[in-house]
């Protein structure tokens, strides 16, 4: 007979309200570190935790923005990958940094991810920081970042309405409305207006987004919840900046080199039907049937360069369509029981994904233009591609994955958490062109392990080794040459302190690990052919620091240290053993206070430092580093009012998010500006 212990196994639960509501912290069970409902207290690894009020309340326009007040997580996003890329641990790009919906995997086309839209549905984010295959599949060796929507829940209707305006007539009108509509039947619904005439010339944008969920609950014991998300985006079409001669200039901040008739749309659909059901009080199961739908479409000319005479050379004039469908179950079975006579909770479950990707462009590789550098581009789109506009692929992706996780308590304070997978992939390309096809079946064993000492019921000290698989590319996109690559293999360890302290007005975390990242692509010479025989590793500590000083004092504060490097990789160039790898900071840190100033008054500053980075390969292009200031104030007028003004990069900071790959064109962080909202709950 097990014997009891101080350090209890969570309790499964379909309740969802609890998690949005208020602050999260080291004792909130977090979605991405486990399935097994652990909190990051229990759980053997790096992870972070936002609530929606959080997220929306340090001016974060996108979830990338939040994602990156995280340790160690800074942004690398542009319009050709959606916006949402992100560098972590020394590991960059979709392929690296997996984005999960609720848990459900979106699989990367042509390394784009465009979903969700904005952070007025988020009810909570969760981050796990490092190699996590084991959990979600190929892909995620720096981190996993897990989106959870507001969902339905049981009482009284609530509504809440915004408005809001600001610089740059940027204007947006939301909606939540949740609440029970009757005994069995509740419902969550969110929609978001969002538009702007942007910072640069022509810098228009709009967005729409939408989520609607209805929550079945058939018995005490059974429930459904239907769901359909939608995103409708189209971003500001501006491509970058050009360096002068090697050097920013200021003057030329708001230009925009695009064409005039530039185009770019992003239209995304989730729909899900989620199944949850506890067969009896030490088993449960839960079902989770959907499908998502991608378009986008881009027209630009993306290349710029400075030429002597002040003109600026356009190149790089791409028009491409991408569509993209996904069909998936994952089936899940959790059961509390004994293991030789120990407490342990089994989490075992099924995982299917069928994916259809299509792509379609013109590339008018060899074709440019010039326009005067004191302009602001115009002109029209142009292709000289022979091919014309039209098919050129169709992937088609299937993927089955078998995985278990398991937490055993071997002592009154000592639990062991492992997790093993199998992933198969059968990856078919064919080419529109030519007619020809090409496949290939690849598949991945990963497993983890780790140990959670409890020192006392609020202090945790923890261990883990995990593994990780990613493909040479993204794996819907392979061409015949990469898809004859294995996967990629990672491997990490990690160690940890986490403790709540001062009553629970205070928690600290801090990690070390190190991970090494084997075949990756390369060559024996600059000459040679291109071979599976690269490494790359990173080593890096990184501390967090939450505080409720009191009299209204809040404090948020993280900082991260990175040493990346290839260890053994040559490519055309020559030999790049030794160098930092691409968009990578050495160092990130970020800093919110808060003060609660008396009178329904609340006030909020913000710091987020990054440190410069690499824009190539060979660490000849170096990009800046950067500190942004944000500020905050809410007033709570009335009981059902609340008026804020949002303040952005309050110094006005002219800083580069990310370059291209020769360092000669930088993506330009937004200026100054204000935002003016006002909230109506009723």
């Amino acid at each position: 007979m097990a014997s009891e212990s101080p350090v209890d196994l969570p309790a499964v639960t379909v309740q969802a309200q609890a998690v949005e509501e208020g602050e999260s912290d080291l004792h909130t069970p977090t979605t991405s570190g486990s399935r097994l409902e652990l909190s990051a207290l229990q759980t053997p690894a790096s992870t972070s935790s936002l609530s929606g009020a959080e997220v929306r309340g340090r001016n974060n326009l996108t979830v990338q923005d939040a994602v990156t007040r995280t340790p160690g997580i800074s942004s690398i996003g542009s319009p050709g990958n959606g916006g949402t890329a992100l560098s972590a641990r020394g590991f960059t790009g979709h392929a690296a940094t997996m984005q999960l919906y609720d848990g459900t995997r979106q699989y990367v086309g042509a390394g784009t991810v465009t979903f969700p839209v904005d952070t007025w549905s988020v009810a909570r984010i969760d981050v796990l920081r490092g190699p996590a295959s084991v959990l979600y599949g190929e892909g995620a060796t720096g981190a996993v970042i897990n989106v959870v929507p507001k969902k339905p829940f049981a009482g009284e209707i609530r509504n809440q309405l915004r408005l809001g305006y600001g610089s740059d007539d940027r204007r947006q009108a939301a909606l939540d409305s949740g609440g029970s509509l009757s005994d069995e039947l509740s419902y969550r619904f969110n929609v978001n207006q969002q538009a702007s005439n942007g910072w640069v010339d022509r810098g228009d944008s709009d967005s729409v987004a939408l989520s609607a969920a209805l929550r079945w609950d058939a018995h005490d014991d059974l429930s459904f919840t239907l769901s359909h998300d939608h995103g409708d985006q189209s971003p500001m079409r501006y491509l970058g900046t050009p360096l002068v001669a090697g050097k920013y200039r200021e003057s030329i901040r708001e230009r925009n080199y695009n064409v005039a008739d530039a185009d770019i749309r992003y239209n995304d659909q989730i729909t899900r039907l989620v199944t949850d059901w506890r067969i009896n009080d030490t088993l449960s199961a839960s079902n989770q049937l959907y499908y998502i739908k991608t378009q986008r479409y881009w027209r630009n000319a993306e290349a710029y360069r400075w030429q002597p005479g002040d003109t600026v050379e356009r190149s790089e004039f791409y028009r491409i369509k991408h569509t993209q469908e996904q069909v998936g179950d994952r089936q899940t079975f959790t059961l509390d029981h004994a293991l030789f006579g120990l407490d342990s909770r089994t989490v075992v479950g099924v995982d299917y994904n069928r994916i259809h990707f299509a792509r379609q462009h013109d590339f008018a590789s060899s074709f440019s233009d010039s326009v005067p550098l004191a302009g602001s581009g115009g002109g029209q789109y142009q292709s000289t591609d022979p091919l014309g506009y039209g098919p050129r692929e169709r992937n088609l992706a299937r993927q089955f994955s078998l995985f278990a996780e398991n937490r055993t308590q071997l002592t009154e304070r000592l639990a062991l958490v492992t997790g093993v997978r199998r992933d198969q992939v059968h990856i078919q390309r064919d080419n529109l062109v030519n007619g020809s096809s090409a496949d290939r079946s690849l598949s991945g064993d990963n497993w983890r392990a780790g140990l959670v000492f409890a020192l006392t019921p609020d202090l945790s000290l923890y261990g883990q080794y995990a593994t990780s698989t990613e493909g040479v590319s993204n794996l819907l996109t392979l061409n015949p040459t990469q898809q004859q690559f294995d996967l990629s293999e990672a491997k990490q360890t990690e160690i940890g302190l986490k403790q709540v302290f001062w009553g629970g007005q205070g928690e600290w975390t801090l990690a070390a690990y190190h991970i090494v990242k084997q075949k990756l692509l390369s060559r024996e010479t600059p000459t040679s052919p291109t071979e599976q025989i690269g490494q790359q590793s990173s080593d890096g500590l990184e501390a967090t620091l939450e505080l409720a000083l009191g009299r209204g004092w809040q404090v948020s504060a993280n900082a991260a240290l990175v040493r990346a490097e290839y260890d053994d990789f040559v490519e055309g160039g020559g030999d790049r053993s030794g160098n930092r790898p691409t968009d990578v900071p050495r160092r990130t840190a970020n800093l919110w206070l808060n003060k609660a100033l008396g009178g329904g008054v609340e006030a909020g500053i913000g710091a987020r430092y990054v440190d410069a980075r690499y824009a190539d390969s060979a660490n000849t292009a170096k990009v800046p580093g950067y500190t942004v200031v944000d500020a905050n104030i809410a007033w709570q007028a009335l009981p059902d009012v609340r008026l804020g003004l949002e303040l952005n990069n309050l110094f006005d900071r002219q800083y580069a998010t990310s370059a291209s790959s020769d360092g000669e064109q930088w993506y330009l962080g937004a200026p100054r500006s204000f935002f003016v909202t006002a909230d109506y709950s009723f």
